[in-house]
């Protein structure tokens, strides 16, 4: 399962980012997502619905610096 930490980026790169990898990978694989920016929670939602993709896993932390984000898309 390929990891991408977008901690720091803001929109549309984190968007841009798994866009590109999902499209590289096989079908059936996964991508796990870090990031801190809110956006991509809207975001990553309306890839999938758009897309086709698979959203695994959503999660919400909340840290010392901000909230954290993790997300995990499969294609299908």
């Amino acid at each position: 399962m390929k990891e991408i930490n977008t901690i720091g980026l803001r929109c549309p790169e984190p968007l841009m980012i798994v866009r590109r990898e999902l499209r590289s990978l096989p079908s059936g694989e996964a991508v796990t997502i870090t990031a801190d920016d809110p956006s991509t929670e809207r975001d990553f939602e309306l890839l999938c619905n758009n897309l086709g993709y698979i959203l695994e896993d959503h999660k919400r932390t909340d840290t010392e610096t901000g909230i954290v984000y993790f997300f995990r898309i499969r294609k299908p």
